[in-house]
């Protein structure tokens, strides 16, 4: 088989193509993310801690914990922006959550974040075969991710392994020398926030509603910064991206999965790369054995953006928005080395993803039905079970 070019979208022209320009619009919108993510702890902050106890106390139930963060990322469409959201919030300098709530969260964003591929491949649905192919290679992220928090929610909740591991990696990284963890940016992103703050202030004569407005633009900065990075990134990398990929697609396992992470950090995007090959199974250039470990890498690489969320963490919480950002990362990268190496458990997804595709194939219903029940129907009825229950 030969190499496969990938087409991204036209290349950059005029000024904003210049790599010099391109690179100061990364760093400014990394600040704004950044920004958003300090405003958002200084929201939380004003709320109070009587508002929060009813999100805290739900959130105390893992599977509660697990569906919310399944149905904030569908809903978003990124699971950087939700796990940035709960970097946030675990770091928030008064009334953050609880760090332990949080982890069944993240593990939550990790299946919200598979949608997007899954819709993806729908557009091939006018095609049979195409389809088959293009549907197993985007269920099969999905059902990598189910069967790692079958293995880790369990085992999180027994032992407390990522809770542990993180808290001891978080300590190493933030206590040498004695001295706590600070932003380094610090004073640049409260000097940038307050103003922010003392508009709304002013504009807002209730505290407890301009909180709430200062968390909304807070989530807006993020949302925005997060977005248009990945858009500049693509547009940047475009070249390197196709070569990377397209020379992962041919190589070991081992270095496919490399490839998914590297392609994830240019891009900022697990989405991105997951989505890229899926047109790329529905046209028969790549097998769902080669497409696989690409995918579990997109899951790795796209732990970075709760790393980056984790620099604007100040004051007495900033350990906690760098331990659930580990949280992200050991979560996805042990369940790479318990799943994929041993072919028994590989086949695990694989065969799911076979399998669903083989009966969305017959009556493509199905496919739609999985989509609505997985990522939205169960979370809302878990919600709504809760609501009456609390």
């Amino acid at each position: 088989m030969t190499e496969t070019t990938i087409s991204l979208e036209p290349q950059a022209r005029g000024p904003l193509g210049h790599p010099v320009v391109r690179g100061a619009t990364v760093l400014l919108l990394l600040f704004v993310f950044l920004v958003g993510v300090n405003g958002l702890g200084d929201g939380f902050k004003s709320l109070g801690s009587e508002l929060l106890d009813s999100f805290f106390r739900a959130t105390e139930n893992p599977f509660m914990g697990l569906m919310v963060g399944v149905l904030a990322t569908t809903l978003v469409q990124s699971s950087s922006v939700s796990t940035s959201l709960i970097v946030g919030l675990v770091a928030a300098p008064a009334n953050p959550l609880p760090f332990a709530n949080a982890i069944p969260m993240v593990m939550g964003a990790n299946i919200g974040t598979t949608v997007t591929n899954t819709l993806v491949s729908m557009a091939h649905m006018g095609r049979k075969q195409e389809f088959e192919r293009a549907f197993a290679v985007a269920t099969c992220h999905d059902f990598f991710n189910f069967l790692a928090v079958a293995i880790f929610l369990p085992l999180e909740m027994a032992t407390g392994y990522l809770r542990k591991t993180a808290t001891w990696l978080s300590g190493l990284l933030t206590g040498v020398g004695g001295v706590d963890y600070d932003s380094p940016l610090k004073h640049a992103l409260k000097a940038t926030v307050a103003p922010i703050k003392d508009g709304l202030h002013a504009l807002i004569p209730s505290e407890r509603v301009a909180a709430f407005a200062l968390i909304l633009v807070s989530g807006l900065f993020i949302y925005f910064a997060l977005m248009m990075l990945v858009k500049t990134m693509r547009g940047f990398m475009q070249s390197r991206v196709e070569s990377i990929v397209g020379r992962g697609l041919h190589q070991a396992p081992v270095f496919a999965i490399l490839v998914g992470i590297l392609v994830t950090v240019m891009v900022q995007s697990s989405s991105i790369t997951t989505s890229l090959l899926v047109p790329l199974a529905g046209a028969g250039l790549i097998t769902l054995e080669q497409a696989f470990p690409i995918t579990i890498g997109a899951n790795i690489g796209t732990t970075i953006t709760a790393a980056l969320a984790a620099l604007a963490a100040t004051g007495p919480n900033a350990r906690w928005g760098i331990s659930i950002a580990l949280v992200h990362f050991l979560f996805n990268l042990s369940a790479t080395l318990v799943i994929y190496p041993f072919p028994r458990i590989r086949e695990i997804p694989l065969n799911a993803a076979r399998k669903l595709a083989s009966i969305a194939v017959e009556s493509r219903k199905w496919a739609l039905i999985y989509v609505l029940v997985l990522f939205y129907g169960i979370p809302l009825l878990f919600a709504t079970i809760n609501h009456f229950l609390d």
